[in-house]
């Protein structure tokens, strides 16, 4: 049983609500970057290649009978993302704030030890490299 965390890239829906889709389609609208509380939590965010490998490793590898994490165990903040986006971007977009909604974790990342060991994968897609090809699909998308 594979357990996924956030995984992102080309052909995510742009309206689907998630952190990338959000930050991605505001910047490149130049409309304002929405972050809730003041930024700091953190997400860690693998890119869709990376999940797939994994997934594929998983049904390749007999006898494991107990959940996976799969996901980048690398953590990131939202204010640490909308930077990143913004400035690959080239936007002009304003970042604002708005209330850190009360269910809202302050951290989520993946403890991936069993996927490395059981099935000897580690995301290999660095953010800058996932997000310059999520970033180009949603431009396409956008100006199309």
């Amino acid at each position: 049983m594979a357990r996924i965390f956030n995984t992102y890239g080309p052909n995510m829906a742009i309206d689907d609500g998630r952190v990338i889709s959000n930050f991605i389609t505001q910047a490149l609208n130049n409309e304002d970057i929405t972050l809730y509380g003041d930024g700091n939590q953190t997400r860690s965010l693998c890119y869709v290649d990376d999940l797939i490998s994994a997934l594929i490793k998983l049904m390749n590898t007999p006898g494991v009978h107990q959940p996976v994490n799969l996901g980048n165990p690398s953590e990131i903040s939202m204010l640490e993302l909308a930077n990143i986006v913004k400035s690959m971007t080239s936007s002009d977009a304003n970042l604002i704030y708005k209330p850190l909604p009360e269910d809202d974790p302050k951290q989520r990342c993946p403890d991936i030890s069993l996927a490395r060991d059981l099935l000897g994968w580690n995301p290999a897609t660095d953010l800058q490299s996932g997000l310059s090809k999520t970033i180009e699909y949603f431009r396409n998308q956008l100006s199309s």
